[in-house]
């Protein structure tokens, strides 16, 4: 693994012009248009912010959708798993796993309920014509299922309470905050009238409430619970006595994290195991290289029943370029993540064997999902969404090392296409402004792509590209072995289709990763 000091930088052989070919989606036989360069080399750092700028990668090809142009604009989208919580049918799956997993349950219900992975023809089936144009025959069949719905936990509730600034941290306990704020106390308090004749009372037990006061008294302790230090000093702020009732602590009360619905314990004597390996893409690493053989007869099963692809069409050549051959070099910085950054593949093993494979790089800002390949026969355990809800608790766990790392990239939201809008249910999440290249919330983003395929994200007409190419002079060039800004390199050329081309990837890429990369030119 390359050490922190000693990157060899990126390089990359940029083909000008614009491609043109069927579209996976809509099924327009030439109206998908992308950019793209092939990725000889390329450190985490680059692919990081190339991907912040809309680009994703196919094996060691990278492409870029022209947005204003192609038939279904494909807008990068993100998951803030930070902020996730899981939805009913989320837990719904991973409950089904651990059932399985403990008594040898397998559901009833119908699998395909569950949104799973789309097929090829609804993904990147045009990268088909990308790779052709390099003379590579690997079959891009699927992006990753990426199916990642989330909750939107973090909006805010508008207030008075002088309060304000003790209840911030208190992200589940909005409703409290909500009646703090409007001056309503959260536990009513109660007027002891004299018993009415013939209704004895008995003084020694605590007035009878009504439910509404059950439930605020409730909410209450739930607050308590979340914030141990500050509670009376909160409530008595309204004029509000310390509770008749002490507070129990009440765990049913509290939502199950996504960590406690994973890790959930089993039964010694469980009926089956299921363990997650995270293995380096690399032939240089014992554990990948002894598990290729079942890893790869496994995607070839995937492909066949899944897919329906012919045997020659998924053999170990393709395997191979487009799953285990990545352009990322493996780094491994001293405040990164304890296992480096680079492309990995995350096995999941049942009762020894490989059931299913998460093709994911791992970048200093993100977990970026590629791809998903699994054994049919265990469809019923729903592994495209079990497997997402997985990564996103493997993009939690890296965050507690390497706090930077925060965010789970799902690929491409395609918004005109109804099969591929299920990602824009998991949230929180984002949207990628395909002008100024800033991330939106999705539900801001919604309703202008009702209106329009394309749309610029950004409200503001004023913001522009921050990242864009101001100064293509110093853009790195790798021409004859040797490197030179391209104020240099373009006095050396006299054709006028080398600068459109310099400057058009100049302008994709932006000038960070230009003056980072090496652009190999001929």
């Amino acid at each position: 693994m390359a050490s922190w000091a000693a990157l060899s930088p990126s390089i990359v052989e940029y083909f000008e012009g614009e491609d043109s070919y069927r579209c996976g989606y809509c099924k327009n036989e030439s109206g998908s248009r992308s950019n793209g360069m092939w990725a000889h080399s390329m450190t985490v750092q680059d692919y990081q912010d190339l991907i912040d700028r809309g680009w994703r990668r196919s094996g060691k090809y990278v492409y870029k959708p022209v947005m204003n142009q192609t038939c279904c604009p494909q807008y990068t989208i993100r998951c803030r798993p930070l902020q996730f919580q899981p939805s009913k049918s989320h837990k719904k799956v991973l409950k089904k796993m651990l059932k399985f997993l403990a008594k040898g349950e397998i559901s009833k219900g119908n699998c395909e309920d569950e949104p799973m992975e789309p097929t090829m023809e609804e993904t990147v089936a045009g990268d088909f014509a990308l790779i052709n144009k390099l003379d590579i025959q690997c079959d891009l069949k699927t992006l990753s299922d990426d199916l990642k719905e989330s909750f939107e936990s973090e909006e805010k509730k508008k207030g008075k309470s002088p309060k304000k600034e003790e209840s911030k941290g208190l992200i589940q306990s909005q409703h409290i905050e909500e009646k703090l704020g409007s001056g309503e106390p959260s536990h009513t308090i109660k007027m002891h009238m004299a018993p009415k004749p013939g209704k004895g009372a008995d003084l020694s037990k605590p007035p009878c409430r009504k439910a509404k006061e059950i439930r605020k008294e409730r909410k209450r302790l739930k607050l308590m619970q979340q914030n141990p230090a500050g509670e009376l000093e909160g409530f008595q702020a309204h004029g509000e006595p310390p509770s008749l009732f002490p507070p129990k602590a009440n765990k049913s009360n509290q939502p199950k994290s996504l960590e406690d619905l994973i890790f959930e314990s089993l039964p010694e004597n469980a009926s089956h195991k299921l363990e997650v390996r995270l293995v380096p893409v690399s032939f240089e690493d014992p554990e990948f290289k002894s598990s290729f053989s079942q890893s790869f007869s496994l995607y070839v099963k995937y492909q066949m029943a899944i897919h329906q692809d012919p045997p020659d069409e998924c053999g170990k050549t393709e395997f191979t370029r487009f799953l285990c051959s990545s352009p990322l070099e493996a780094e491994n910085p001293p405040h990164g993540p304890d296992c480096g950054y680079g492309s990995f593949h995350q096995q999941y093993w049942l009762d020894g064997r490989i059931i299913a494979v998460g093709v994911i790089d791992i970048l200093p800002y993100c977990v970026s999902s590629v791809y998903l390949y699994y054994d049919p026969d265990y469809s019923f355990l729903s592994l495209g969404v079990y497997s997402a809800l997985r990564e996103i608790g493997f993009t939690r766990q890296l965050h507690q090392k390497t706090s930077q790392l925060s965010y789970y990239y799902m690929g491409f939201y395609i918004h005109s296409c109804p099969k591929m809008k299920y990602k824009g249910q998991y949230r929180p999440s984002d949207l990628l402004c395909p002008e100024t290249y800033v991330w939106v919330p999705i539900e801001q983003c919604l309703s202008s792509l009702d209106n329009s395929k394309y749309c610029r994200f950004n409200q503001d007409p004023e913001a522009v590209d921050e990242g864009r190419s101001k100064e293509p002079d110093r853009l790195q060039v790798f021409h004859k072995k040797a490197i030179m800004p391209y104020g240099i390199y373009k006095k050396q050329q006299k054709d006028p289709r080398e600068e459109a081309a310099v400057l058009q990837y100049a302008g994709l890429v932006g000038q960070a990763c230009s003056e980072r990369m090496l652009l190999l030119r001929n």
